[in-house]
C-alpha cells in the first residue's frame, strides 16, 4: 500500500492533475443504466413523507422518475440534529451506522445561506413554497391574529398553544415579547399531537408549518388556520426544493427539466391537491 502510494504521488509529479483524480462515475448515466433514482425522503413527516412510501414528496419524486424513464426508489431517513447534518446523511456521504446516501433529496429549503454553508450539495427544484400558519379554535380565538406581535399574541399571555418540540415555530415563541408567553407555550413531539390536543380543548391553538396542520385537521370543520403575518417573524415562508451531490450536474439538470414540465402541466398541484394540501408555486 505504501508503495502504491509513492508510485501514485510520482506519478502525479509528470501528469496532469485531472489524471490523478479519482474517477468520477456520471450520476445521470448510473440511474439511466440500473432503472432506478433513489430518493430520500423523511421518516413519518405526513403528509410529505410516509410508510409505505406515501406522501407528497415520494408521489413528486415517481413523477420526476417517470419523467426521466426510470422508477423511483424511496428512502426513509430519520432527521438528524439540523439540515446541514441531514445533507450529509442523505446526499453527499451517508450515516455512519451505515446508511448509503440517495441521488436526490427532496424536502430541502432552497435557501442562500444553506447553499453556501454546504458546499458538498447543489441545491436546486424548487417545487412548493412552505409558510408557518396558526390553526385556532374560534370560540377561544375569536379573531386572526394581525399587526404586530404585541397585539396579535397577547391572547397568548391567557390562553395556552401548542408546538412542535425545536420547530421554527417553537424558537419563535419562546423568544418574542421577551419570553411573556413561556409559561403558555405546550410542546409536543408532533403536529399532529398539538392538532389532537387542541381539538380535545387542551390547546387554543397550534403554530405549525401550514401543510402539516392541513394534514393534521383533515375533516375537523370547527377548527379554522390563518396564515399570520408578523413583523417579528423573520421567517414566514420558505421554498421547498431538493439537493444532489454538487459534482452531479447533468443529474440536477435532468430532474430540474422533469420538475418544469410537471409543474407546467399541473401534476404538481395535482399531487398536492391529491392529500387536500394548499398547494403554493415557488
Amino acid at each position: 500500500m505504501k508503495t502504491n502510494r509513492r508510485l501514485w504521488l510520482k506519478a502525479c509529479a509528470v501528469l496532469p492533475l485531472a489524471a490523478c483524480l479519482p474517477a468520477v462515475a456520471d450520476t445521470l448515466d448510473s440511474v439511466r443504466q440500473r432503472g432506478r433514482l433513489r430518493v430520500a425522503v423523511y421518516n413519518e413527516f405526513p403528509p410529505y413523507s410516509m410508510a409505505g412510501g406515501k406522501g407528497i414528496d415520494a408521489d413528486i419524486a415517481r413523477a420526476i422518475a417517470a419523467k426521466l424513464g426510470v422508477t423511483a426508489e424511496i428512502v426513509g431517513y430519520n432527521a438528524d440534529e439540523d439540515m446541514n447534518d441531514d445533507l450529509r446523511n442523505m446526499v453527499w456521504k451517508g450515516h455512519y451506522l451505515g446508511a448509503q446516501p440517495s441521488d436526490v433529496m427532496m424536502h430541502v429549503p432552497v435557501d442562500e445561506y444553506l447553499a453556501r454553508a454546504n458546499d458538498k450539495v447543489r441545491i436546486f427544484g424548487a417545487y412548493h413554497r412552505e409558510t408557518l400558519a396558526l390553526a385556532r379554535n374560534p370560540e377561544r380565538i375569536p379573531k386572526p391574529p394581525s399587526g404586530s406581535a404585541a397585539v396579535a399574541l397577547e391572547v397568548f399571555t391567557r390562553e395556552k398553544i401548542g408546538v412542535e418540540t425545536t420547530s421554527l415555530a417553537d424558537s419563535f415563541l419562546l423568544s418574542v415579547l421577551n419570553g411573556r408567553l413561556r409559561d403558555n407555550v405546550v410542546h409536543f413531539k408532533t403536529v399532529a399531537e398539538a392538532a389532537r390536543a387542541m381539538t380535545e380543548g387542551r390547546v387554543s391553538a397550534v403554530l405549525a408549518q401550514r401543510a402539516e396542520l392541513e394534514a393534521a385537521l383533515q375533516g375537523q370543520t370547527r377548527m379554522v388556520i390563518d396564515t399570520p403575518h408578523l413583523p417579528e417573524l423573520k421567517m414566514d415562508g420558505w421554498p421547498l426544493g431538493m439537493a444532489v451531490k454538487v459534482e452531479d450536474q447533468a443529474l440536477a439538470e435532468a430532474i430540474g427539466t422533469a420538475l418544469a414540465e410537471l409543474k407546467r402541466d399541473g401534476s404538481i398541484a395535482a399531487i398536492f391537491k391529491r392529500y387536500g394540501i394548499s398547494h403554493q408555486p415557488a
